[in-house]
């Protein structure tokens, strides 16, 4: 079976090293040493100033709109996991959703423009398929209207924009370590910020708003993460220019098996370079693809329609809202398999497949 992704998990007995310290200091939770050495490593290799290690990308999210105490509503795509939406809600905001680009799938900054009111506080982006979204224009947008910027980094560990960590742009980014992600933690996320002001409330709000064993400064939440699941993080950090690498591999191998067929790939903005931790790709039609998917899981393979639906008409607890190109992408976006030991004659297999519904489809 060839499922969509499949997590990195690095020789047993290298996490097993760190098991071992753990036991030792009795020091399972709480802000521990490995949590702090990751905090440390993650900032050096992605050449960032502040970082705080957290739960979940999800919780990273609530704390980002916490943090910055937006209100009203907040400007967002509907192209998206539906973690970004329903962190909003959960927050008590509005979501207003401003339709994508159709070469990336990214939010459009001219939709995003005409869909600010007197009751928007911030914009919510999400760089889709680790490509950034126009950074430049929506940070313009937001100057110019006095809106804050989340950017949701979930695909984002190592995309890089004009020669920085696409992590560096906007007031808060928010980051996955979750299973799926090129680098985990099992479990895992980030806040990041340039705002050293922000930073501190971040980490207030992670710990229930302690500021010292019996004082509190904020509302706070228990955002934090394990000694368990940093120290899988830090051998995983050990292996991720190696992970990456193959990655690079395996997506340039699916470009020339795949060169000939009807299917356009999501299109990276200038200055900008993907981490090619997805292989997306958009069909020509709906039917098409949904003949593919079919022929791919009677053979044990198991692509994902990721994002399908857009979150714009399928989530019960908002207004649906008709976005033509996100609906659009939505019917004809497909995230082929792929992971670190995913062999080439498997993508030989699977593109020759795709080859051979879209040649029948032809006749």
């Amino acid at each position: 079976m060839i499922n969509v992704s499949k997590p990195f998990l690095p020789p047993v007995a290298e996490y097993q090293q760190y098991l071992e310290g753990i036991w030792q200091r009795n020091w399972l939770t709480n802000n521990g040493p490995l949590v702090n050495e990751l905090e440390l490593k993650l900032k050096q290799y992605l050449g960032l100033k502040h970082l705080l290690y957290v739960g979940n990308g999800t919780i990273a999210l609530q704390m980002a709109i916490k943090a910055l105490g937006l209100k009203g509503e907040i400007i967002t795509t509907p192209f998206s996991y539906v973690a970004t939406t329903s962190s909003i809600v959960w927050e008590n905001c509005t979501p207003v959703f401003a339709d994508v680009d159709e070469t990336s799938g990214n939010i459009d900054p001219v939709k995003i423009a005409a869909a600010i009111t007197s009751k928007t506080s911030a914009i919510l982006a999400t760089h889709v398929y680790g490509n950034p979204c126009d950074v430049e224009t929506i940070d313009a947008i937001a100057k110019k209207n006095n809106l804050k910027v989340i950017y949701d980094a979930a695909h984002c560990f190592g995309t890089m924009y004009n020669g920085r960590s696409v992590f560096e742009y906007g007031d808060i980014t928010t980051t996955s370590f979750h299973a799926t992600k090129i680098f985990h933690t099992v479990e895992g996320g980030a806040v990041i910020t340039r705002d050293p002001a922000l930073l501190k409330t971040l980490a207030y709000l992670r710990n229930f708003g302690h500021d010292g064993p019996e004082k509190f400064s904020h509302a706070g939440i228990n955002g934090k993460n394990s000694e368990f699941h940093a120290a899988m993080g830090l051998v995983n950090l050990t292996y991720i220019d190696k992970i990456r690498a193959t990655y690079k591999k395996l997506v340039a191998h699916y470009d020339k098996k795949l060169k000939n067929a009807t299917l356009e790939k999501p299109v990276c903005i200038n200055g900008g370079t993907s981490n090619h931790a997805y292989y997306a790709v958009f069909f020509s039609s709906e039917e098409i693809l949904l003949q593919t998917v079919d022929a791919l899981n009677r053979e044990q393979i198991f692509p994902r329609r990721y994002f399908f639906p857009a979150l714009s008409a399928v989530l019960p607890y908002i207004k649906s809202v008709s976005m033509p190109v996100a609906d659009g992408l939505a019917k004809r976006a497909l995230c082929l398999p792929l992971y670190y030991d995913l062999s080439m004659e498997e993508i030989d297999f699977i593109c020759s497949i795709i080859m051979r519904v879209q040649n029948n489809a032809k006749k």
